[in-house]
């Protein structure tokens, strides 16, 4: 395998043991649910895991840890006023409450949980994120599009938490107005979704 190339780590789906259920549902909401799937050009029954596998990962514990949704437009024009040391103020603030989360959501509070609760937040709140191998070094891409800002804030945190685990380990960023590429050695072999 050629491994100068980045790939995207695959997460591959685990032999999960499935089972029949029915649930009795109001007409109109399983019109909106055959629409929506429609719409996006998949069956009705990977809309509702979909949906339901959010809720499991992330939705049931929001409220829990006094996650609130905030409009794309407010945390723009927040992060335009933003100076390094608001930054550094927010991520104090944010690393217990990170810490806290993880462990209340996950069980523990080890890298590989961390990450795998900043995946289920980004994906809950409509940022895209990938995870590529490129031999012994991950990349993770964040594509927030909320500004230069938002993108040093994202660079900064990642750095935060890769040296809470890792403080021997360098990590590199490579930032833009829309999107961070964080990237670390952790060998070929590391998995978030592997504890």
């Amino acid at each position: 395998m050629d491994t100068s190339i980045s790939q995207r780590k695959p997460h591959p789906p685990k032999k999960e043991v499935t089972r029949s259920i029915t649930y009795r549902l109001p007409a109109k909401l399983v019109d909106e649910l055959e629409t929506e799937a429609m719409q996006k050009n998949i069956s009705q029954n990977v809309l509702v895991r979909q949906i339901l596998e959010k809720y499991i990962k992330w939705d049931r514990f929001a409220d829990k840890i006094g996650m609130i949704p905030i409009p794309r437009g407010i945390l723009e024009t927040l992060g335009k006023e933003m100076t390094g040391e608001d930054i550094d103020g927010v991520i104090q603030v944010m690393a217990p409450l990170i810490k806290e989360s993880v462990m209340f959501m996950k069980g523990k509070y080890d890298l590989k949980r961390c990450i795998e609760t900043l995946e289920d937040y980004m994906r809950a709140s409509g940022m895209n994120s990938d995870h590529r191998i490129e031999g012994a070094l991950h990349h993770f891409v964040i594509q927030h599009e909320l500004g230069m800002k938002w993108s040093l804030f994202a660079e900064q945190l990642l750095k935060e938490i890769f040296h809470e685990f890792l403080p021997n380990k360098n990590m590199k960023c490579q930032t833009s107005e829309k999107t961070v590429i964080a990237t670390i050695e952790l060998g070929s072999d590391f998995s978030e979704h592997d504890y």
